[in-house]
């Protein structure tokens, strides 16, 4: 420095202190400096003051050599001494200089221009407050500092400027959040120590509304809460486990739909592997949920992005078991928010004269566990986001459309756990409960994934995928209009209403309906084209399937339209085995039992022709019609058909039904049928009905079964009890069991006729198949 230069009103002797390499010899300069401005405090000459800040910032403070630097900064902080109360008119001046010399490469100097500062902020006090800006930005370079002695002093000056804030209450809150945001990214470990520890000292103070602008810090947050030390991961959640309690005490003014966008991203993991994402995950879904039940209806806007967030959370294990119960929470929470009034279009909301077709008899969905509680890729473009808006929470609009989005692709992605496709087929059934009328104009799009549902490995899936199925085909808002019918097909079915107390399922089975509607025969045709086209689903799952859809629907409709469209099918082999199927189901499964009660009893039209319907797609496999003669109590046109047989060809197969058969006869089923055997002479053509299947046997275990059966069978001779006039009686009522009389709605000639006609049909495509490769038509699916 050139000691030549005048430095007045700094006499030479100071200048020449102030740039002595010794520590004592400058901090006697500073002290002559002090004394010097004390005078010029004394006599009120601000401009000589302004003169030596001026002289110690620019040749001393920021000056190229080490010790004049030095000697700059202790002199700085004498000014500020000297002046006292009145330094806050010259802070600018003051702080600048120091604050420049943070940058320094040299660590002593940095401690030094901390030591100065220190002193400046501690004579200034709240002064100091209309360059926090400026101050906080040089500590948070500070506080990463690597020399322990800068950041012990840098802490001390942190703690300083924390007391005057906290006293305060001039704290331009709005000036600072610019800087807080861009800060708060930090990887500096020490540096996001420093930022967290600032909002938790600004959230604390009564004066200062953080939560205001926590949309702007929330994502910076859940970034720290990332950090590899475990002690900033603690702070963190103190900090935001702060500000959910103020959220929960003031929800009214909380932007919800502001932060929502951030809960999405953070509670989807990006990498799995990494401990600390659990964390954030968990605090993000922990947050999701709280915002769910504080905000209620106004976050239906957004749901899409919620549930894009939770679903795959649903199938984690036991050992992100929190997280799990988190998002099912968050999920339950959601679920319920939706209302029949969500079904309502705009104009009739705006018009109020249209009512919602949801059926309010079935509560929450109907379903006991529809509202209880896969890890979605963390390609981050297919996240639905919240879309910040300003909403009247008496008025919301719920986002349909986007829902069913997030609801099709987790079905359609087969990375999506069990729980999750549970959960979605749940979340369908109850959009279809409460609002019905919108679904309907999802449901094209959604039925082929539905029905290719039904292969999934799981019961339980397949179980909701069926109540879900089961809904749209029996919900009034599916209908067509009068006289309408799917896919220009004709059912000519007398459809049944459900009677929802004669469902063994409980409140978990179907829902009430007053009618199927056109989606039925919909379903109909396309649950039997897909057993066609995957026949391990028919034989793995199909008497599952059927049996639940007659707990969901009317079992008479159910076989009925199954036996209209079998009528029609083309490919014979397979129309024989569905029959086979039908058939088994009907005789042995306790869902059957009332329909079996009105086989039986063919005393009415309407049962007559249930049973001539069933009868002609029963003819596709004569062991199974023989069967249905039998449950039906027509024994004299089981005798007739079992005529039949020997024109037939017996196969393997053939032989193996009928073994089938003599074991369905030992059964409970037919306890009926084997007490009938008492009235010989009333049933004649039962026992040849019986002997006509002994004799199509070989020897066999079914062979001895039946002919034992037989063999107990009672003599004519010792069962007469009565007199001559009596035993006439008896005889006239034998015949009259043999014609059946009351049965006169039957053409049983006509159906013998169908018989023949059905088993010529499948002779002929033996004969054509047995020189060439049997091959499935082209099935698709309707």
């Amino acid at each position: 420095m050139n000691t030549e230069k005048d430095f007045s009103p700094l006499t030479p002797n100071i200048v020449r202190a102030l740039n002595d390499k010794l520590y004592e010899k400058r901090k006697v300069a500073a002290l002559e400096i002090e004394k010097l401005v004390r005078e010029f405090v004394a006599q009120n000459n601000s401009t000589q003051i302004r003169h030596v800040i001026q002289i110690l910032a620019s040749e001393f403070a920021l000056s190229q050599h080490p010790h004049s630097r030095k000697g700059g900064l202790i002199g700085l902080a004498a000014c500020s001494i000297a002046l006292g109360k009145d330094s806050g008119l010259y802070l600018k001046e003051l702080i600048e200089p120091v604050l420049t010399c943070f940058n320094d490469s040299d660590s002593r100097l940095r401690y030094y221009a901390c030591e100065a500062l220190y002193n400046i902020v501690k004579v200034a006090r709240g002064a100091v407050l209309a360059h926090f800006n400026l101050l906080f930005d040089g500590l948070s370079k500070l506080a990463a500092d690597p020399d322990p002695n800068v950041k012990s002093g840098s802490e001390l000056l942190d703690r300083l400027l924390k007391d005057i804030v906290t006293e305060s209450n001039k704290f331009d809150l709005v000036a600072f959040v610019p800087l807080l945001r861009e800060r708060i990214y930090s990887n500096n470990q020490y540096a996001r120590q420093f930022i967290i520890s600032w909002i938790h000292v600004l959230e604390s103070v009564p004066d200062i509304n953080l939560l205001d602008y926590l949309p702007e810090i929330l994502d910076g947050l859940f970034q720290i809460l990332g950090d590899n030390s475990k002690e900033i991961r603690r702070m963190c959640e103190v900090v935001l486990g702060e500000f959910l309690k103020e959220i929960k005490k003031t929800p009214s003014s909380v932007k919800f739909a502001e932060m929502a966008n951030i809960l999405v991203i953070h509670c989807q993991v990006a990498d799995e592997s990494k401990v600390t994402n659990d964390l954030i995950q968990l605090t993000a879904m922990t947050w999701m949920r709280e915002f769910i039940q504080l905000a209620g209806r106004a976050v239906l806007p957004y749901s899409s992005g919620i549930l894009t967030a939770v679903l795959p959370c649903l199938s984690y294990d036991d050992r992100k078991k929190n997280t799990k119960e988190a998002a099912s929470a968050c999920n339950y929470s959601l679920m319920k928010l939706v209302t029949p009034e969500d079904d309502d279009d705009e104009d009739d909301e705006r018009s109020g004269s249209v009512e919602s077709p949801a059926r309010e008899d079935k509560g929450d969905g109907g379903d006991g566990d529809t509202l209880n509680a896969s890890q979605e890729a963390a390609g981050f473009s297919n996240i639905s986001f919240f879309a910040p808006a300003s909403i009247d929470r008496s008025h919301v609009t719920l986002d349909l459309d986007g829902i069913v989005r997030v609801l099709d692709r987790h079905l359609h992605e087969a990375s999506t756990g069990m729980m999750t496709r549970i959960t979605v087929l749940k979340w369908l059934y109850h959009l279809y409960i409460k609002t019905p009328r919108k679904m309907f104009r999802h449901t094209d799009s959604l039925f082929p994934m539905l029905l290719k549902t039904l292969s999934d490995e799981s019961d339980e899936v397949i179980l909701k995928d069926l109540e879900v199925l089961a809904e749209i085909a029996s919900s009034p808002a599916g209908q067509m209009g009068p006289g309408a019918t799917c896919d220009g097909v004709d059912s000519g079915l007398a459809l049944k209403v459900p009677d929802k107390a004669g469902k063994t399922g409980g409140a978990e089975s179907s829902p009430s309906t007053p009618s199927m509607n056109s989606y039925f025969y919909k379903f109909m045709i396309n649950l039997l084209n897909r057993f066609s086209v995957e026949r391990k689903l028919l034989e793995s799952r199909g008497a599952f399937i059927i049996r639940q859809l007659c707990l969901l629907l009317h079992a008479e409709n159910i076989f009925h339209s199954m036996a209209d469209i079998l009528l029609k099918e083309e490919d014979l082999k397979f129309a024989s085995t569905m029959v086979q199927t039908l058939n088994t189901i009907l005789l042995t499964s306790a869902e059957l039992f009332q329909l079996r009660n009105q086989l039986k009893d063919l005393r009415t039209a309407e049962n007559c022709a249930l049973f001539c319907c069933l009868y002609r797609s029963w003819c596709h496999n004569p062991v199974a019609t023989v069967s249905l003669c039998f449950l039906t109590q027509n024994y004299k046109h089981a005798y007739d058909l079992i005529q039949k047989f020997g024109g037939l060809e017996v196969t393997v197969d053939f032989l193996m039904e009928v073994d089938k058969l003599v074991q369905l006869v030992e059964s409970p089923i037919f306890t009926y049928l084997r007490l009938q055997l008492l009235d010989v002479e009333g049933n004649p053509y039962l026992i040849k009905a019986l002997y006509g299947l002994l004799m199509l046997l070989p020897q066999s275990q079914a062979f001895q079964l039946l002919s034992h059966r037989l063999q107990c069978v009672p003599n004519p001779e010792l069962m007469r009890t009565v007199d001559g006039s009596e035993r006439a009686d008896a005889k006239k009522r034998g015949v009259a069991a043999c014609e059946r009389a009351p049965h006169g709605h039957v053409d049983y000639g006509e159906l013998l006729r169908h018989f023949d006609c059905v088993q010529g049909k499948h002779l002929e495509v033996r004969h054509q198949r047995s020189g060439r490769v049997a091959e499935l038509p082209d099935r698709k699916l309707m």
